[in-house]
This record gives C-alpha cells, sequence and structure tokens, in this order.
C-alpha cells in the first residue's frame, strides 16, 4: 500500500543555502570579477556601434572602431569559457562539500534514526538532493551579478538616449518580474515534493535489490515491480509538476523581448520620424533593450535553479540539523544505586529501564557480568536479551537505572573509547561488500595478514579461504571477495568471519548475539573452541538460542518478558527457575 503524501516537505531558505555556496570565496570572488569584466566589455559594444553608424552617417572612416568592437567580443567570449568553468569545478566542490557534511552528519545519527528512516531515501539525499545545489551555482546565480550590471548599465544608457522609450519597456519588464513572483513558491514546493518522491523510489529499488532472492523465491517479482512501477510514476507526475510549475518561468524573459522589441520598434520609429532621436540612437537602443532582456532569461532561469535547489537543500538540512548520538545525551540523569555492583563486574546492570516508542522493553534490570568470565543471557524470542546488548554498545540510552563498565557509568566513557573495549558480533553476523581483508580490517586497521590468517583458522575459515583446493587450484586468500552484503559466503561462514573480525581487535570484552545460530554441529564445536581460546582473560557476554553454547558458563542470566527471572549457573537454575527448566527439556539438555 502506497503511503500518502503531503507536497510540504522540509524546505530550507536561502540564508541556510548561503554558507555552502561561500565555502568557495575565492573562486566565487574570481568568478563574480569575471562576469564583471564580461557585461562591460559587452556595455560598451552598443555605444561603439552606434558611433560606427554615425561615422557611416557622416562620412568619417571607422575600421579601427570595427576591429575594436571584434577584439570586445573576442575578449567577452574568453571571460565567459574561463567563468564556465570556474562555475562548473565550484558546483562540484559544493556538491562535495555537502555530501561529506551529510554523510558525517548521517553515519553519526543515533541508530533510532535508521529504525524509523529507509534506506533508500538516506541514500537519495546523498546522491540526487545534493545534485541539485549545483545548478545553484551553474545555472545562472553567479552569471546573475554580472547580468545585474548589464541591466542597470542597460538602463542607464537607455535612459541617456531616450527616456519616453525606456518607461515603454520598463512596463513591459514590470508585469514580467510580476509574473515570475507569482511562480516562485510553486516551483519550490514542486520541487521538494519531486525530490520526496524520488527518495521513495530509491528505497524501493533498494529493498527490492538488497531482497531479491526472498522476493524470488516467493514468486513475488512480479509485485515488486509493480511497487516500484508506481513510485516511478509518482516520481514522474512529481517531476511534471515541477515542469509546469517552472514551464512558464523562462519563456516570460522571451515573451518580455518579444513585445518590449516591439513597442520600442514602434514608438522608436515614431521617435525617430519626429525627429526626436536620431536613427543611431534607435540602433544603439535597441542592442541595449537586447542586453537589459537576455540578463533576465539568466535572472528566471537563476529563480528555478535556486528554488529547486532550496527544496532539495530542504531535505538535506533535515539530517544534517539532527542531533548526533554525541550530542543526544539523555535529558535527565537518573541517580543509580551504584553501591550494588557486584565487586570484580566487568559490566554491571542496576535498575535499567529501556523502551522503543514508549512501548516498555526492559523493566528494572538488575545483573551483572564478572570480569574475564563468560556470562550468558537466555530467554524466550523478544525477552529483550539483544536490547540488553545494544545498550551496553550505547545505540540506545536506557530511560532509567545504570549500566557500568569497570564500575564507571558508560555515559561517562567517551563512545569510541567504549566501544574500543567492546568486540560485538550482531545477530544477522553482517558482512560489507569487499574482500576477505576490509571485514577483518574494519575493527583492527593495523592488523598484519599473518594476524588475519591466524584468527581465520581460529574459527575454522582457513580451509576456505587459506588452503589450496583439492584440485590444487589456489587459495583464494585474504582478497576473496565477499560479494554484496557477503552473499559469496554461506549463512555459517559469514557468523564465522564477523567473530574473527570480533576477535582481532582483540577487546577486552566481547558480545556475541547469537553467534552460533548458523552452525552445523560439527562447526559449532569448532567455533566453541575458539571462543574459548579467544574469551581466555576476556569478558565474554553470549546469547544462544541452544543452550549447549551456554551450559559450561560461569554465569547464566535467564531474561523474560525484559525482566531477570533468574542468575546462576547451569545446575542452579534448574532446580530455582522453571522457565530455564521448560528450555532445558525442550532442547534435551536436562
Amino acid at each position: 500500500m502506497v503511503r500518502q503524501r503531503t507536497t510540504d516537505g522540509p524546505r530550507a531558505t536561502f540564508r541556510q543555502l548561503l554558507p555552502h555556496l561561500t565555502r568557495q570565496r575565492g573562486p566565487l570572488v574570481l568568478a563574480v570579477v569575471l562576469s564583471i569584466l564580461a557585461s562591460l566589455a559587452s556595455l560598451a559594444q552598443p555605444l561603439l556601434v552606434g558611433l560606427i553608424i554615425a561615422d557611416v552617417q557622416a562620412g568619417k572612416p571607422f575600421g579601427s572602431t570595427v576591429w575594436f568592437v571584434v577584439g570586445l567580443v573576442i575578449f567577452s567570449a574568453l571571460m565567459g569559457a574561463a567563468q564556465h568553468y570556474l562555475l562548473q569545478r565550484m558546483g562540484e566542490s559544493v556538491v562535495l562539500s555537502t555530501r561529506r557534511q551529510l554523510i558525517a552528519r548521517m553515519l553519526h545519527l543515533p541508530i533510532r534514526e535508521f529504525d524509523v528512516r529507509r534506506t533508500g531515501d538516506l541514500v537519495s539525499r546523498v546522491g540526487a538532493d545534493a545534485t541539485l545545489l549545483r545548478a545553484v551555482l551553474t545555472q545562472g546565480l553567479v552569471e546573475a551579478v554580472g547580468g545585474a550590471l548589464t541591466f542597470v548599465g542597460a538602463i542607464v544608457a537607455m535612459a541617456i538616449i531616450d527616456w519616453v522609450l525606456l518607461a515603454a519597456t520598463a512596463g513591459v519588464l514590470v508585469v514580467a518580474f510580476g509574473a515570475v513572483g507569482a511562480l516562485s513558491g510553486r516551483i519550490r514546493r514542486a520541487s521538494t515534493a519531486a525530490q520526496e518522491r524520488v527518495g521513495s523510489l530509491t528505497a524501493a529499488v533498494e529493498r527490492a535489490v538488497s531482497g531479491v532472492r526472498t522476493i524470488r523465491a516467493a514468486n513475488a517479482t512480479a509485485r515488486e515491480i509493480e511497487e516500484i512501477d508506481r513510485e516511478s510514476v509518482g516520481a514522474y507526475r512529481a517531476g511534471l509538476g515541477v515542469a509546469r510549475a517552472s514551464a512558464f518561468v523562462v519563456p516570460v524573459a522571451g515573451i518580455a523581448m518579444q513585445v518590449s522589441l516591439l513597442v520600442v520598434l514602434g514608438l522608436g520609429g515614431l521617435r525617430v520620424a519626429e525627429g526626436s532621436i536620431g536613427v543611431a540612437e534607435l540602433v544603439t537602443f535597441v542592442l541595449f533593450l537586447f542586453m537589459l532582456v537576455l540578463p533576465l532569461g539568466t535572472f528566471f532561469g537563476a529563480i528555478s535553479a535556486v528554488n529547486q535547489a532550496l527544496g532539495a537543500l530542504g531535505r538535506i538540512q533535515e539530517i544534517i540539523d539532527l542531533p548526533s548520538e554525541g550530542e543526544l545525551e539523555s535529558t535527565s540523569r537518573m541517580t543509580a544505586d551504584v553501591t550494588g555492583i557486584e565487586p570484580g563486574s566487568a559490566v554491571a546492570f542496576v535498575g535499567v529501564s529501556f523502551g522503543y516508542d514508549e512501548v516498555e522493553v526492559l523493566h528494572e534490570v538488575t545483573f551483572s557480568a564478572p570480569r574475564g568470565r563468560r556470562t550468558a543471557l537466555v530467554g524466550p524470542s523478544g525477552a529483550g536479551k539483544s536490547t540488553i546488548l545494544a545498550l551496553i554498545e550505547r545505540f540506545y540510552e536506557p530511560t532509567s537505572g545504570t549500566i557500568a563498565i569497570d564500575g564507571v557509568d558508560i555515559r561517562d566513557i567517551d563512545r569510541h573509547d567504549l566501544r574500543a573495549r567492546i568486540g560485538y558480533v550482531e545477530q544477522d553476523a553482517p558482512v560489507l561488500a569487499g574482500t576477505v581483508r576490509d571485514n577483518l580490517l574494519i575493527g583492527h586497521p593495523s592488523a598484519t595478514d599473518a594476524e588475519c590468517e591466524a584468527v581465520l583458522r581460529a574459527v575454522n575459515l582457513g580451509a576456505r579461504f587459506l588452503d589450496p583446493g583439492p584440485d590444487g587450484s589456489p587459495a583464494p586468500g585474504l582478497d576473496a571477495n565477499v560479494g554484496e552484503d557477503g552473499i559469496m559466503l554461506s549463512g555459517g561462514e559469514r557468523q564465522r568471519l564477523a567473530i574473527a573480525r570480533a576477535i582481532l581487535a582483540r577487546p577486552p570484552i566481547l558480545l556475541l548475539d547469537e553467534a552460533t545460530a548458523s552452525l552445523d554441529g560439527g562447526n559449532e564445536a569448532l567455533l566453541r573452541d575458539a571462543i574459548d581460546a579467544a574469551s581466555q582473560g576476556r569478558t565474554l557476554i553470549v546469547i544462544a538460542h541452544r543452550l549447549a553454547t551456554v551450559v559450561d558458563s560461569d554465569r547464566i542470566v535467564v531474561v523474560d518478558e525484559g525482566r531477570i527471572i533468574g542468575t546462576g549457573t547451569h545446575e542452579e537454575l534448574l532446580g530455582s527457575t522453571p522457565l530455564y527448566r521448560e528450555l532445558a527439556q525442550h532442547q534435551l539438555l536436562a
């Protein structure tokens, strides 16, 4: 079902656009100077043409003046070429700096923002929306500065030549400006709506491409194509809305030119017949008229480009203005009873509660994970186990209570330093596009190839990547491509690679969320051995559905409906906690 959208999306003001332009202050000033020089050269040309006509009428030689006009035309063209290159380069620089700012902000947003926003829409803001900012520079804004000088200079010259013809011309131009002003707001609204539609289309395509195997297996290809087609049609119609809103902007300049020319030729011919002005003055006035109206086309085009850019900048600014996770701290710091923390605890929860969108997930959770020991979190699906690990990583902030690392509230620890102490393997074990080496070095970029190979063997991936094939074929090695989202690997291989990545960084605390869920019995046993070896001297907190992976843990914490209902060893919990006993019986462990 296609969700309803409004045309009133986030908007930016011209004041918000200025910082993006002034980052290129030096080239911007140079471009304006070139525009002014080109305008001065253009303004001189009608005056020289008038002199040539006067010399012809008087029978005087005019050859040197003609060559001077030719020189001015060439000079003006060279200035225009230099300005064009400079503006294109500035436009690309504005797009680059905006993308850098947007990406830096986007990748520091709180995890909660990624929970509610569509990935494709965020990608669209980095791509299509940022590109529209280029048009501000390349489609007339800076050229409008030179055009303004030409416009003013032409008006002054036309007033000197004949104020009556100027008054008639001004009447036409006032009507043209009024028409453009009326269209300006419509262009901005239509552009914002169009960019939102493009964002939704990008999100729909990203969803279909990332889940193409699931879609094929479910025979849902036709339905997905239909859904994407609806989004494409929506983007098309929104684009037509921009076209309709801006269709009359540039033609207004053409109409103004034609009407002004007809008025000047008709009224000017009458003025010549009356002897009020001469033929040379009328020709000079007409040339200035062209110089007066032509900048209007640039000016009106700049209005259209700026309004589209402001619509796109509104979507960009919406993300940039969001607080990063470092800025979004808890508004209130609850006073926690840290005296209840067990001595020697590496990780401790004291009265921690947390919820998503007013739905409480954890309720007054209190437990400790002893330093250098293995602590297992077990319980039904949806009990809140993964949320506990997410809170340790500070992906989210608790609504109340305290989480401590080595006796220190994690809110008093820099996030970078906190995460440097923790190795985290997520439940779905994401693998990033690239090579095996790329994935291993994410958390430990200075690791050597020998260290990478050792950790691969430790998680039983040596035969897959490091040993020659049965037929003597060379080993894929660390440069083996894992494909988009690790599609070249099996589920078990993705999990083992993710665990190898965490182990390689040698953090003092390891968090494993369903780390062995996709492994067969043999590989699970080998991986447990690897985890045992890697956890020596480290604190390990592990979540697993299969209790076989946690029965020998030093401490087992049973979680149910966001509450801690039991803590102890396997044998202790069999006797004290009915839910644990039930889980064990269902898995034939008792």
